[in-house]
């Protein structure tokens, strides 16, 4: 038996090519004016484009089938995908809104903690590539779960109302986010999986139409990957490319609310000479600030101190906290490594408690940083700094199957 054969080779073969065809072009965007060409920036454009193509079609076909659901994690220390924080953790299923479903499993000591149900997706240049761009219908926060005295938990989501835990659907609702974030190294994640509670019968096949519409919704995916950072938030994200190493205004929306944070980005330049510190005053709630890459990707947070939070971060004896972004590691406890990038991305987000901070940015020659912090910040010897992200390692490692 050969091509052409089976009455659904042709779809099949076209599909494919289309697909690939998409791939290959995608890549073309790695060489765009908005990323620098320095060897590494360039590498982690593809980098960027190969780690999500391989979860295109988890998302795309294996976990797709609402009636089936799984719980995917779209974001991991190789996985990056656009606008992830690195101390987050990132899960969705795919729903819809005809079927009952029960999610159960540990809550774990994750600081912040929310499931949310998302409805249909908005149509127009606005919106950002799939898996994103859809609206939030109803969500749940940690500390409104009920959780039982061992740690778990059940959640129903769709249906009748159920008590304790239960989340409604609508007929646009396709799809659950899971987020939990952390501020110390010992905090452990929660652990979930999903069923759909009347199934009876084994998951079918996929037939090849489903094959066909996947490759499709695969080509999107990548295309959307390539085209949309940073222009998507550059354009309508409030990021100001033209004016680097500032922040703009922190003006939290309807739709923040709904996900229970807000969040400002500033694109950034760094010459090989310079520094640019970062001064906001501690203040309540759980905050965490992620170096980011010019596509919107987290740094590599696995080996790097690129993120920071509460916990973790030095506080000045005039309450404020002062990070410094500096190629090289300038022997203070609240560095963020730039991977030897000139430009990128940095973004604050505020949970819970409290009022988001006003950050402020000094760019300052890389020989005079000593003389322009305050005389009692923070310093780290190279064996603490050793400690330090061997504890980073460790930290991210619990949160993650690595």
């Amino acid at each position: 038996m050969a091509f052409g054969d089976g009455e659904d080779d042709a779809a099949l073969e076209a599909a494919w090519d289309e697909f690939c065809d998409r791939l290959k072009a995608a890549g073309k965007h790695a060489f765009k004016d908005l990323n620098a060409t320095s060897d590494v920036e360039r590498t982690d454009a593809f980098r960027f484009l190969t780690q999500n193509l391989g979860q295109a079609f988890d998302l795309a076909l294996e976990t797709r089938d609402p009636r089936y659901p799984s719980i995917h994690a779209f974001c991991n220390p190789t996985r990056k995908l656009g606008g992830d924080c690195a101390d987050f953790t990132y899960q969705q299923a795919w729903i819809d809104g005809e079927s009952t479903y029960r999610i159960t499993g540990t809550r774990g000591t994750a600081s912040f903690f929310n499931i949310t149900v998302q409805g249909a997706r908005p149509v127009g240049p606005h919106v950002l590539h799939e898996p994103f761009g859809d609206v939030p219908e109803a969500n749940l926060f940690g500390h409104q779960f009920h959780v039982e005295a061992d740690g778990t938990f059940e959640l129903y989501v769709g249906g009748s109302e159920r008590a304790p835990n239960w989340l409604p659907t609508t007929a646009e609702s396709r799809k659950l986010f899971i987020r939990q974030g952390f501020d110390r190294w010992d905090e452990r994640p929660g652990r979930l999986r999903i069923e759909r509670i009347d199934m009876a019968s084994p998951k079918p096949l996929p037939t090849a139409a489903e094959m066909v519409d996947a490759c499709a919704w695969a080509g999107d995916f990548v295309t959307g990957l390539m085209t949309s950072w940073p222009e998507f938030p550059f354009t309508y994200g409030g990021v100001d490319s033209k004016h680097p190493n500032r922040f703009p205004a922190i003006d939290a929306t309807e739709a923040d609310g709904k996900r229970g944070r807000t969040a400002a980005n500033m694109h950034w330049e760094l010459g090989s000479d310079e520094a640019l510190i970062v001064e906001f005053d501690a203040h309540e709630g759980l905050w965490m600030v992620t170096n980011m890459g010019a596509f919107f990707t987290s740094m590599d947070f696995l080996y790097r101190p690129v993120s920071y939070t509460p916990s973790r971060a030095s506080t000045d004896s005039d309450g404020k906290v002062r990070l410094v972004l500096a190629h090289d590691d300038p022997g203070v406890h609240n560095w963020l490594d730039t991977q030897g990038f000139e430009r990128g991305n940095l973004t604050y987000r505020h949970m819970l408690d409290g009022q988001p901070a006003v950050l402020t940015t000094q760019l300052v020659a890389r020989a005079q940083l000593d003389n322009v912090l305050p005389p009692d910040t923070k310093r780290v010897s190279s064996s603490e700094r050793t400690a330090q992200l061997w504890e980073r390692f460790n930290g991210v490692r619990a949160r993650f199957p690595l």
